[in-house]
């Protein structure tokens, strides 16, 4: 609906601004590669991701929603 009123944006390009917890997922993503998916020997790691998700879970949204779904109700008002 959106891309074809020329409404869209691209989120990839919006994808280096935040990346919240990435070393730690790739932390834990190398541990799984090197003990062979074997999930007992990352727990260190696995307990640092959790701890870092669950503090990005707490963060309250914006209650404006993202931007795409700004850039469709306008649309939707338009017609």
């Amino acid at each position: 609906m959106g891309r074809k009123a020329g409404l869209y944006i691209n989120p990839k390009t919006f994808g280096s601004l935040q990346k919240p917890c990435i070393q730690e997922m790739i932390l834990f993503l190398n541990c799984m590669a090197q003990s062979q998916k074997d999930g007992s020997t990352c727990t260190k790691q696995k307990e640092q991701l959790m701890s870092c998700m669950d503090f990005q879970g707490n963060k309250k949204r914006s209650a404006m929603g993202t931007l795409n779904y700004q850039l469709q109700r306008l649309n939707r008002a338009r017609k």
